[in-house]
C-alpha cells in the first residue's frame, strides 16, 4: 500500500484508494490499471476488485508511522477525487496529511470539476500540493479549476503529453511536470512540444521538471532535454514565480 517510488518527482507512494475509471485520452494506456490487474492475479488482498475504485481504510494512517520526512504521491494507483470516493473519506485523507505534517504530499487528479467543488470543504495546508493532469489543449479547463482552489502549491502534470500545449496560462501555477508516455503502445512525444513548454515555464519563472521521453523502453530514451536534466521543484521557484506573475499583471494593468 505504500512503497518507495521510482517516479522521478516523488519519493514514496501512499494509496488509501485503489482503482479508477478512464475519463480522457491520457488514460488509454494507464500504468496503474496494468499494475492493479497484475496484483489481482497474484492474489494481493488490496486488489481483489482489480481496478475498480476501492477504499483502503486500513492504509489511512500509514504516513503517521513514517518518521523520516519525505515527499509522498497520494493515490498513485487511483484518483482521490473519483466520484466513488465519498467526501468524508477525502476529509479523512486530509486529516491524516494534516497530522503527519512533516511530510509533503502531492495529489494529482483529472477530475478537476470535483476538486473545485470540494475544495472549500477541505483543510488545505502548505505541505499539501495539488495538481491536475493535462494531456491535450482541450483539457486546459482543468488548470482553471485548479487555480480557483485553496491549495497553496499548485502544479501541472503534462503527462502523457499527447500534443502541443501553446499559450499555457501559468498564473498561480508553481510547478510543471512534463513526460512522454511509456510502456506498451506508448504514443510518441514531439520534442518541440516539450521545449515550448519549458520555454513558457522559464518565461514565467515556474519550476520545470522533465520526467521522461517515454516510449516502450523509457530507460533507453532517457530524460535529458537539450543536453541536461530538468529537476526543478516548486519550493525554490515559488518566490520567483510570484514575482513573474506580479510583473505580468503590472504590464497588463499598469
Amino acid at each position: 500500500m505504500a512503497t518507495n517510488s521510482a517516479i522521478e518527482w516523488t519519493q514514496s507512494t501512499w494509496n488509501p484508494v485503489t482503482g479508477c475509471t478512464k475519463i480522457s485520452p491520457g488514460c488509454k494506456h494507464c500504468y496503474a490499471e496494468r499494475m492493479a490487474l497484475r496484483l489481482q492475479a497474484m492474489g494481493q488482498s488490496n486488489y481483489v476488485n482489480g481496478f475498480r475504485a476501492t477504499l483502503q481504510p486500513q492504509a489511512l494512517e500509514l504516513p503517521l508511522r513514517w518518521k523520516k520526512p519525505q515527499r509522498i504521491f497520494v493515490n498513485s494507483m487511483s484518483d482521490l477525487f473519483h466520484k466513488d470516493v465519498p467526501l468524508e473519506f477525502v476529509r479523512q485523507v486530509f486529516d491524516v496529511m494534516g497530522r503527519a505534517h512533516w511530510h509533503q504530499y502531492q495529489i494529482l487528479t483529472k477530475r478537476s470539476d470535483r476538486l473545485l467543488e470540494l475544495s472549500p470543504q477541505l483543510p488545505w495546508q502548505s505541505h499539501i500540493w495539488m495538481g491536475v493532469s493535462v494531456e491535450r489543449q482541450d483539457y486546459y479547463f482543468r488548470i482553471d479549476h485548479l487555480r480557483q482552489t485553496a491549495a497553496h502549491i499548485k502544479f501541472l502534470s503534462l503527462e502523457p503529453l499527447l500534443g502541443p500545449l501553446p499559450n499555457l496560462d501559468l498564473c498561480g501555477i508553481d510547478w510543471v511536470i512534463v513526460g512522454g508516455e511509456s510502456g506498451p503502445g506508448a504514443r510518441p512525444v514531439n520534442p518541440d512540444w516539450v521545449t515550448d513548454i519549458r520555454d513558457q515555464c522559464l518565461a514565467m519563472g515556474v519550476a520545470f521538471f522533465f520526467k521522461q521521453w517515454g516510449g516502450v523502453n523509457k530507460k533507453a530514451a532517457g530524460r535529458e532535454l537539450e543536453g541536461r536534466t530538468w529537476d526543478e521543484m516548486p519550493e525554490a521557484a515559488v518566490p520567483r514565480a510570484r514575482r513573474s506573475v506580479a510583473m505580468a499583471m503590472e504590464a497588463v494593468y499598469g
